[in-house]
C-alpha cells in the first residue's frame, strides 16, 4: 500500500505532523486537561491506544505519536535507533508541542523509552505507567520477531518473509484471545508495518547496541504503575515483579488470560485502573495483583 493511502485510511481529524530531524513524525492530540502521553510497542502504532483515548479525552489531553520507524512517522534516515536517540527525538517531539510536565505510558519497547525517559528527566513526568515493559536484557527471553531480526539473512528478505499470515502469527502471540484478532486489526498492523521503510527501520532497531540501564531503576521516583498480562508471550510476567521491587513508587497489576497489550485486549478494565491511579494513587497501593 502506497505512503498517500495509508494516510487517507490511517488518519483522523486529529492527526497531526510535525518535523524532527528529517521525519514527519505523526500524532493524535485530543480532549483537554492534563497532558496525557501513550507511546506504542514495536510492531505497533499509536492506534494501539484507540480504545483507551475514547475513555481518557474526557479527563485528560490524550497524545499519542507513532515512533520514530513505525507507523506513519517511519524511517530516520540516520539509522540510528539506538534508546538514546529515541530519547532524544521524543524530547525534541515534547519541546515542540511545549509539554513541560505531563503523565507518561508506555508499552514494551514505549515502556522502556518511558522509564528511561524518566529517570534523565524526572521533573517532566508526574505519573509512569509501564505496559508489560521492555528493558531488561534477557538473551533467553527474546520474542520470535527479534530473534530472526538479529539473523543475518533476514536482512535480506525480511520484505518477503514478513507477510501478512507471519505477522499474524506474531499478532496471535500478543493476544491471549486469539478470537480478538480480527482481520481488520491484522490489516492494520501489516499495512503500517509495511510503510515504506519501516522494515529497514525494524531491523536497525533490533541490532542496535543497548546498555542495560535497569539498575538506574531504583532511582526513578515518580509514583508509577506497572501493569501487565500474566500470559504474555514476548515479556514474561515475571518482569513485572522485576519493576516493582526496583521502582521506589510502584503499583502492580496483573491481569490473568491476558497478553502482551493489555490496553487492546481488555481495554475497558485496564483503562479504569490507569484513571484509579492517575486520580486517586494513594488509594491504589493495595492493589497487588488481579
Amino acid at each position: 500500500m502506497q505512503l498517500r493511502e495509508l494516510l487517507f485510511k490511517y488518519t483522523t481529524d486529529a492527526s497531526r505532523f510535525l518535523v524532527v530531524d528529517d521525519m514527519l513524525i505523526h500524532y493524535r492530540d485530543e480532549g483537554t486537561g492534563e497532558p496525557l502521553l501513550l507511546l506504542h510497542g514495536a510492531f505497533s502504532s499509536l492506534h494501539t491506544y484507540n480504545e483507551w483515548t475514547k475513555y481518557l479525552k474526557s479527563h485528560y489531553r490524550v497524545i499519542r505519536l507513532d515512533l520514530m520507524g513505525f507507523g506513519l512517522t517511519g524511517p530516520n534516515s540516520t539509522g540510528n535507533y539506538t534508546m538514546e536517540n529515541h530519547i532524544r527525538v521524543l524530547k525534541q517531539f515534547l519541546d515542540i508541542l511545549g509539554l513541560e510536565q505531563f503523565h507518561l505510558v508506555g508499552n514494551s519497547l514505549g515502556g522502556w523509552i518511558s522509564w528511561e525517559f524518566a529517570y534523565r528527566y524526572p521533573q517532566r513526568v508526574k505519573k509512569l505507567v509501564l505496559i508489560d515493559a521492555a528493558g531488561f536484557m534477557e538473551e533467553e527471553n527474546v520474542p520470535l520477531p527479534f530473534k530472526l531480526a538479529q539473523a543475518p539473512i533476514f536482512g535480506r528478505v525480511v520484505k518477503y518473509v514478513v507477510r501478512k499470515p507471519i505477522l499474524e502469527s506474531f499478532l496471535r502471540q500478543v493476544y491471549y484471545d486469539s478470537d480478538k484478532v480480527t482481520n481488520a486489526l491484522v490489516d492494520r498492523y501489516y499495512e503500517l508495518f509495511s510503510r515504506e521503510g519501516n522494515n529497514d527501520a525494524f531491523l536497525k532497531l533490533v541490532n542496535s547496541p543497548y546498555t542495560d540501564h535497569s539498575p538506574f531503576l531504583k532511582y526513578v521516583s515518580n509514583p508509577t504503575l506497572v501493569m501487565w498480562g500474566r500470559e504474555d508471550m514476548w515479556i514474561p510476567v515475571h518482569n513485572a515483579d522485576r519493576f516493582h521491587k526496583l521502582l521506589p513508587h510502584s503499583w502492580q497489576k496483573i491481569y490473568p488470560r491476558v497478553g502482551h497489550i493489555p490496553m487492546e485486549e481488555i481495554p475497558e478494565e485496564s483503562v479504569l485502573d490507569l484513571l484509579h491511579f492517575l486520580q486517586e494513587s494513594a488509594e491504589f497501593s493495595h492493589i497487588s495483583e488481579g
